[in-house]
């Protein structure tokens, strides 16, 4: 009986021992400056490069997404012909449907969504403002959201700072983070997503990346393109994600592969990250 035991448990051992460890959940995120649909850029228009978009996310799969500059005709038709993907966000010019979003697009199958707002970077957050020395109204869209593979909740924030004032991106930085207090009182997990129009070692990033790892920076498998390219004319690094809270990133990536067979999807590439829980 003795002998049949231990042939038994010889037999069974090594299949426990090469069994692999159970993989950890993920959060693909992504930000993505789409490119505003009333800019004439000739060929390089909306209209022209509208399914190129489509074709990127469908292709991408991101749970979560933070759009820049987008108008909402161009939000409805991201949302009607990506499947199984819905957004929140609101104009920045009144608060409602008018002017750029800073809208959230995420994947109904992988996130719910838990509550969603809006707040402007000027010194009255909570109406559509402009502030300090910016050229236009800024905002940022947060939503609190819940990973169906996880079970667990997670804070994501999208933004746009201003291209032009300097108080005006030192002043916002230092407002998102107290906000992020504000909106995280159980210290959930961070994303803060958004084209910031500066590299993230500019001092105006200071009171974020003081609190916040760079994916770009911290990710396992990583890249160092330019986000910015204005249509293959400048080489800049001004689209960054953000993230605390989450044990690791395992990947960040430049999307710079071409769609519907165009070069260029939009005048910024998106940029993506993979985020461990």
């Amino acid at each position: 009986m003795r002998l049949k035991f231990f042939l038994i448990t010889a037999l069974v051992l090594p299949v426990f021992c090469t069994a692999k460890p159970a993989q950890l959940p993920e959060l693909t995120v992504m930000s993505y400056n789409i490119r505003t649909g009333n800019a004439d850029d000739g060929t390089n228009s909306w209209q022209f490069r509208c399914p190129a978009s489509v074709l990127m996310i469908e292709d991408r799969k991101p749970d979560v997404v933070g759009i820049q500059e987008a108008l909402l005709p161009q939000l409805l038709f991201i949302e009607d012909n990506c499947r199984g993907y819905d957004f929140v966000g609101v104009g920045r010019d009144d608060g409602k449907k008018k002017g750029e979003h800073m809208a959230i697009l995420y994947n109904k199958k992988t996130v719910s969504l838990v509550k969603w707002g809006t707040f402007w970077l000027s010194e009255t957050p909570d109406k559509p403002s402009q502030g300090w020395d910016a050229a236009f109204p800024r905002s940022s869209t947060w939503a609190v959201m819940k990973s169906k593979a996880s079970g667990k909740k997670f804070l994501f924030i999208n933004t746009h700072l201003d291209h032009a004032g300097t108080v005006a991106r030192q002043k916002s930085a230092s407002l998102m983070m107290s906000k992020i207090m504000e909106l995280n009182p159980d210290g959930l997990p961070v994303v803060l997503v958004g084209d910031f129009n500066v590299e993230y070692t500019h001092p105006a990033l200071s009171p974020v990346t003081d609190s916040m790892k760079n994916a770009r920076k911290v990710a396992a498998i990583t890249d160092s393109s330019a986000t910015y390219h204005g249509w293959g004319k400048a080489s800049e690094v001004i689209d960054h994600i953000f993230y605390t809270g989450f044990r690791s990133c395992t990947r960040f990536e430049t999307v710079t592969a071409p769609y519907a067979e165009r070069k260029f999807i939009s005048d910024h590439y998106p940029v993506e990250a993979v985020l461990v829980f």
